[in-house]
């Protein structure tokens, strides 16, 4: 509205604004239409959105890592011994290995003798070195994975300063006032590991961190595997060897048995979820497509939205939003090619499989619920009361024939990605990895604003001109009037 004055009905006792709301009536019905089909395309926006997502999430997640067959070479091994657990690699061979331990990995440890000051009272954190005998200027060397630090006594230096400098040394060190006893022990397992102190041997006597003052020590030791024969030392109780996994527990006095085997249900749950996250794709897509159409249903105006309560008018939008893809041809066409690249099989060999000849299917037509018609189904899956009574011949297959579904699904999978990656191409009117024409929709949106404007600036134009025309109207009436009231006043009357 411009700031044109607009004078209301004072002298002719018109109701101004309704008769001009009525005059331009026609030019804001096309600003509200205009507003409604924005609106309608923007919510068209978020549908698509959000149906790109679940395509796109199957698309880089599911589908694309089981293009490759290394996400098929699942082993698994199995020990007879718990002091071994192992994880496969990769590279791990089917068969039995032999396998003993030697020797776990340990930490270094020194635990000191108890000491007290020179006086014999009790020693605490607080008490200062020179109390139990060290005097400033002395300093101890401590070496820890070959790097040594010397330490050097400062005067007023106390039993845990001397403790924090330790630790900042690389090892734990604490002191215990209870047991007057300093523990010093490695950070990590192992001989490269270890500690060692080097230098300052009359003041870690004093400390009772000689042997000769009574002073326990335990070295840090490598774990020692043998596998096949073979010994493999780690400063850790952790192996890794051939890409496998290999975690020591205790010793033995016996050679064990280490299996591996195809991990038939590792495969088996790769595919299910696979299937899994396709049909919550192709079944909200299929949702969306066979959704009643809103035809005759537009976006709610200002006035529209005061004659409903707020339930009518969230039910009236939500009846628009579900009917937006309803029909949709890109929909229809995404749709169709993902069933086609699922369906079509796979050659192998000379001869073709499909996705049936590994107990996985989708429900006779008149059988399944429409919009679950494309699902697919594992028969003997515990967790698909359609299917869960059936047979299980996906596992049946994997346990006697992996290569034959490794082969199958990559080249399944693959076929069903290349498919979408046509769909999610780049063009004139989508951006990369957009099944719908984004870019079509959001200058779409840019001409509406425009459009808006436009229709909004006739419409104040519009309005202008007949409160112009109303206010001369008043001001002659009211010009009139004054006219009339001074003759009447000339004649007595």
């Amino acid at each position: 509205m411009s700031e044109l004055m607009r004078l209301s009905g004072l002298s002719s006792g018109m109701d101004t604004e309704s008769l001009v709301s009525a005059l331009v009536s026609g030019q804001k019905g096309k600003v509200d239409k205009a507003k409604q089909a924005q609106k309608k395309l923007e919510w068209k926006q978020d549908a698509w959105k959000d149906m790109n997502s679940k395509i796109y999430g199957l698309y880089t997640s599911k589908l694309s890592n089981m293009r490759f067959s290394s996400s098929f070479s699942k082993k698994i091994m199995k020990s007879s011994n718990a002091a071994v657990t192992a994880i496969a690699g990769s590279n791990a061979a089917i068969g039995v290995q032999t396998a003993k331990v030697n020797a776990l990995a340990k930490a270094g440890y020194l635990t000191g003798a108890e000491i007290k000051t020179t006086d014999g009272s009790k020693v605490t954190g607080d008490t200062k070195l020179s109390e139990i005998g060290i005097s400033a200027g002395t300093s101890i060397e401590l070496k820890v994975k070959g790097e040594t630090t010397e330490i050097a006594i400062e005067d007023g230096m106390t039993m845990n300063d001397l403790m924090a400098k330790f630790r900042d040394a690389g090892v734990n060190a604490s002191f215990d006032a209870g047991n007057g006893r300093v523990f010093i022990s490695a950070k990590e397992t192992g001989v490269e590991n270890d500690f060692l102190f080097t230098a300052g041997d009359d003041a870690l006597n004093k400390l009772g961190l000689t042997i000769s003052s009574g002073a326990t020590r335990i070295k840090g030791a490598d774990a020692e595997l043998v596998l096949n024969g073979a010994t493999f030392k780690s400063s850790s109780n952790t192996f890794n060897i051939n890409g496998s996994t290999y975690t020591v527990n205790s010793m033995t006095d016996e050679e064990f048995t280490i299996a591996t085997e195809n991990d038939t249900s590792g495969i088996y749950d790769m595919i299910k979820d696979f299937i899994n996250t396709y049909n919550e794709t192709i079944n909200a897509m299929t949702k969306a497509y066979n959704a009643d159409s809103a035809k005759g249903y537009e976006p709610l105006t200002d006035e529209m939205r005061e004659t409903l309560t707020e339930k009518q008018a969230e039910d009236w939008e939500q009846k628009i939003k579900d009917g937006l893809l309803s029909k949709d041809e890109t929909l229809s066409s995404v749709l169709s090619a993902m069933r086609t690249a699922m369906s079509g099989g796979v050659e192998l060999d000379g001869k073709m499989y499909y996705l049936s000849d590994f107990g996985i299917d989708t429900q006779a037509l008149l059988e399944a619920e429409k919009d679950e018609r494309y699902a697919y189904h594992i028969d003997g899956n515990e967790d698909d009361s359609i299917s869960a009574g059936k047979a299980d011949k996906l596992k049946a297959t994997i346990a006697a024939d992996p290569e034959l579904v490794t082969k199958f699904f990559t080249k399944l999978s693959a076929q069903v990605y290349d498919t979408l990656t046509e769909k999610m191409g780049s063009t004139e009117y989508s951006s990369i990895y957009k099944v719908y024409n984004d870019k079509q929709m959001k200058t779409e949106y840019s001409d509406y604003t425009k459009k808006i404007a436009e229709l909004e600036a006739k419409l104040t134009a519009l309005e202008d001109r007949y409160y112009k025309k109303f206010t001369a109207m008043e001001k002659a009436l009211s010009n009139l009037n004054s006219q009339q009231s001074a003759i009447s006043g000339l004649f007595g009357m």
